[in-house]
């Protein structure tokens, strides 16, 4: 049964000498604010993360990463799935039913909007890109009397903050269920800790928020990434200088009463409040959110 409630999430992970979301079409240099010093990662990277954790745990999915069309995909997977339409393909995979789907092949043309979207995810703090040199494995040419060069850009250290919703009314087109959204949730978390190739390692979740709201309502609290706030172990703000010399999480605080506050104003239409966070993280502000009770889930991952 298609989930009814409204969701938003919040999601805070740390990246460490790593690059988060490189850009293809420039020479894959770290995805970057000039103008704020803002690391940034797109919302393909955050579901391609969460994919990948899905098909570590043997669960379908229509977009496998792998470099071939819409038509092979879809015969692949008509195969795996025992079904004839493409409709019944995306209907049985989880990345389908969430994030949507374009399908178009011979009569058969649809498109879904996934009731589950990020906006892109920004570092809480300015950080640097550095360009490391090194040498190659081998040589270009067969006479040469030394290795090749290789060069890679990394992020020595940035808190990034993701903000997606769930949109309870899309659900009813793909299928979507409460299941898949609590699917998702462990999806990123795990799937980020995951990250293990040699630039992504380096990757740890820290925190994650889900509200979920009450059947009927159709706002949220918005743009709870933007009102998540760094500060230094003694509660001051810290300066461009030494936001760019942070190296890791236990250096600093997250100050989230600007989330709390934000939570709290729609308290009547709160449903519950679910609070993920690593035994690493530092959190203050979260005073206000203990009005509401039995319906605030605290877990340390």
């Amino acid at each position: 049964m298609a989930f009814v409630n409204r969701r938003e999430i919040l999601f805070l992970y740390s990246v460490k000498d790593a690059n988060p979301n490189g850009d293809p079409l420039n020479a894959n240099h770290p995805r970057y604010d000039e103008d704020t010093g803002q690391i940034m990662v797109s919302d393909v990277r955050l579901k391609r993360t969460i994919r990948d954790q899905w098909i570590r745990d043997g669960l379908h999915v229509f977009v496998d990463g792998e470099l071939k069309t819409l038509k092979v995909r879809a015969e692949e997977m008509k195969k795996v799935l025992g079904v004839k339409s493409g409709q019944e393909v995306l209907a049985k995979c989880i990345d389908a039913r969430l994030f949507g789907a374009t399908y178009a092949l011979s009569k058969e043309r649809f498109s879904w909007t996934g009731p589950f979207q990020f906006k892109w995810g920004r570092s809480l703090n300015r950080a640097r890109v550095d360009l490391v040199q090194g040498t190659a494995a081998f040589a270009t040419k067969a006479d040469a009397e030394q290795r090749s060069f290789r060069n890679e850009y990394v992020v020595p250290f940035a808190l990034i903050a993701a903000y997606g919703i769930a949109n309870q009314y899309s659900s009813s087109v793909t299928g979507a269920t409460d299941h898949d959204i609590d699917v998702l949730i462990d999806g990123l978390w795990n799937g980020t800790r995951n990250l293990i190739t040699r630039s992504k390692l380096g990757h740890e979740p820290h925190m994650l928020v889900e509200i979920t709201y009450n059947e009927g309502f159709n706002g949220v609290a918005g743009s709870l990434d933007e009102r998540l706030e760094i500060r230094g172990l003694d509660g001051n703000r810290l300066s461009q200088e030494e936001q760019l010399a942070l190296r890791s999480i236990s250096e600093i605080q997250i100050n989230t009463r600007a989330v709390s506050e934000a939570i709290l104003r729609h308290d009547r239409d709160v449903k519950q409040v679910r609070l993920i966070h690593s035994h690493d993280l530092i959190m203050s502000g979260l005073q206000p959110l203990g009005n509401l009770d039995d319906r605030l889930v605290v877990e340390k991952r």
